[in-house]
């Protein structure tokens, strides 16, 4: 997979948080801190890869992430995060 940033992909407030995945939450836990977390279960994304609205955990622990710099995600654009992740 290329490192280069095919998609920019604005970061909003969700009105009500999605569910996020147990498997993703886990994954997380080590990486970024409990307050952290708590915040980005507030945000969401457009996903240009599934062209559906996620959680924004799910975008970040998706391998498609590249970085997220003011509010904005830089996006590989790859394969997008398993199916599993995306719960309706």
């Amino acid at each position: 997979m290329s490192l280069e940033t095919k998609f920019k992909v604005k970061i909003y407030p969700s009105i009500k948080p999605k569910k996020v995945p147990k498997v993703v939450g886990e994954q997380l836990k080590g990486g970024a801190s409990p307050k952290a977390i708590s915040r980005m279960k507030k945000e969401s994304v457009d996903c240009p890869v599934v062209k559906n609205e996620v959680a924004f955990l799910v975008c970040f622990a998706c391998p498609s992430f590249l970085r997220r710099v003011t509010g904005v995600v830089d996006c590989a654009g790859g394969d997008g995060p398993p199916r599993e992740w995306l719960l309706g």
